[in-house]
């Protein structure tokens, strides 16, 4: 009896967790520690793509990574005229494979984000991971794993910025 207990509670919070699940953009849509993000999704006209049936792997700063950016750079980033240039930054976190950390591989290595003409290192150790991007700064994957019907989610502690190809040994 006990058994057919546990696997009945098994079945109903895995129905539960199935049936709340929704795609990358509605996840953080409803996480108020991705409201800046959002933001720039909208702005950039991206929220449509990031609906799609992916799979995506989007690497998400969370507001406090934004806030640490120079004065006046995310203000900028969402002026209409910069529309290209806050597109590149976004895509630039995204990854167009479903990429749960245990199947980043173990060491360092070069990852193609949709940011097609960049790259970022992505370093995993143990279960830590984290990322290098073109200006040579690294964000920490701080929250691994949040799962969406078209993809996953990787909470990071710095905004990944496109520029030089990262160090990646």
């Amino acid at each position: 009896m006990k058994k057919s207990l546990s696997a009945l509670v098994g079945a109903v919070c895995l129905f539960a967790s199935q049936a709340n699940a929704n795609t990358i953009v509605e996840i953080a849509a409803g996480d108020e520690r991705f409201t800046t993000l959002v933001a720039a999704v909208q702005a950039a006209g991206l929220q449509d793509a990031l609906q799609g049936p992916g799979p995506f792997t989007v690497f998400a700063p969370v507001n406090d990574a934004f806030a640490a950016l120079p004065e006046g750079t995310v203000e900028t980033l969402l002026k209409p005229e910069n529309k290209d240039q806050l597109i590149n930054v976004l895509l630039y976190h995204v990854d167009d494979r479903k990429l749960t950390s245990n199947q980043i591989p173990v060491g360092s290595n070069y990852f193609k984000p949709l940011l097609t003409s960049e790259r970022t290192c992505i370093t995993r150790s143990g279960k830590a991971v984290d990322i290098a991007d073109g200006t040579g700064s690294t964000a920490n994957v701080i929250i691994a794993d949040i799962q969406a019907d078209n993809g996953v989610i990787h909470v990071i502690d710095k905004v990944l910025i496109p520029g030089d190809r990262p160090d990646c040994h």
